[in-house]
């Protein structure tokens, strides 16, 4: 029984493609929570799979000119909101990094979210989740909930032209449906640099 539950859910890690991330959660059809946790560490110690954190596991990917490549903090926040049923949006200096803003790097990014608040170790880095109300998390648009995200980080009086200027422009890549029902959901000061993108259109 123990090696049937192991050979099952190495067969659909099989099927997995390299990086892909999962939970003990993810097997539960083969085996009680107990064995899966067994045949998991198994799996790992024949290096067949890695842990990320505590239960969170990964399919290595390897790239024949780097080696291997790690899931990227991304991946792995949306692989716990996936396992929670959560929503998250990345939000302070790890929104303006993904725009462009800052080449800060977060050690600690925050994602806000309507599932649990709770912090999960990655190696030397921590993936904050921070719950929040359900109006942050109504935006439609990737890039607008980014850019309402990085801006109530910068603030209103600290946002000069180059950052403006920034903005507007991955704002361009948004959809004009999306960039007006976000705005809706912005601090007034944010809404009109939103609507600016869309003015001269």
């Amino acid at each position: 029984m123990r090696i049937k539950i192991e050979e099952n859910i190495a067969e659909q890690i099989d099927s997995f493609k390299g990086g892909s991330i999962f939970f003990v959660e993810d097997f539960l059809d083969f085996g009680s929570s107990e064995s899966v946790k067994k045949a998991l560490l198994r799996l790992e110690e024949k290096k067949k799979i890695k842990r990320l954190s505590h239960g969170i596991y990964y399919k290595p990917e390897i790239s024949k000119i780097i080696g291997e490549l790690l899931p990227s903090i991304d991946d792995v926040a949306k692989a716990i909101a996936r396992r929670d049923k959560a929503r998250i949006i990345p939000t302070g200096v790890y929104a303006e990094n993904i725009l462009g803003l800052t080449t800060q790097v977060p050690m600690n990014p925050v994602f806000l979210t309507d599932g649990a608040a709770r912090a999960v170790i990655i190696g030397n880095r921590k993936i904050n989740f921070k719950k929040t109300v359900p109006k942050n998390l109504a935006t439609k648009g990737k890039i607008s909930t980014l850019v309402i995200q990085a801006l109530k980080q910068i603030k209103k009086e600290n946002i000069d032209e180059q950052s403006l200027h920034l903005i507007l422009q991955q704002l361009k890549k948004e959809s004009n449906e999306n960039i007006l029902h976000d705005a809706k959901l912005a601090p007034a000061w944010i809404r009109v640099i939103m609507l600016k993108s869309i003015e001269n259109e």
